[in-house]
């Protein structure tokens, strides 16, 4: 994905986090259910095989993630542009919470700065401030 649509989604994502209380209250009734997966790690294969079991977010299907989405995987950045435009495309169905890899220090040390920087060589450092500041 080119980096200004990259950058233009971070925008968003964030403008929509902002708006949302630190905690989520998410709650069910009989006939619906909830999906709650976490620590993905940059492992895109197993978020396919999620919605592939699970089916898509969407008004029916609502989702929790726990957290932990980037690092030691290879594919970290796919992940977080898959699970934000569905956050904001479903806001009510798709619920995102940060997890300790979600951090600058962890990210240095586990592989997402590098992997941000090697898939954007020119954007990269922007790309990257604009994550640290979304997480």
């Amino acid at each position: 994905l080119h980096a200004r649509y990259v950058l233009n989604l971070l925008h968003e994502t964030r403008k929509h986090l902002k708006q949302l209380p630190n905690i989520n209250h998410v709650s069910t009734c009989y006939s619906e259910e909830v999906t709650v997966c976490g620590d993905l790690h940059g492992q895109l294969d197993d978020l396919f095989l999620i919605f592939y079991k699970n089916g898509l977010p969407s008004p029916s299907k609502s989702y929790i993630f726990n957290g932990d989405f980037v690092d030691r995987g290879k594919q970290s950045l796919e992940i977080l542009i898959i699970l934000f435009t569905f956050l904001l495309i479903y806001p009510k169905e798709v619920h995102l919470n940060r997890g300790n890899h979600e951090d600058h220090m962890v990210n240095l040390r586990y592989g997402f700065t590098k992997e941000v920087m090697q898939k954007y060589k020119v954007h990269g450092k922007k790309i990257l401030r604009m994550f640290q500041n979304v997480f």
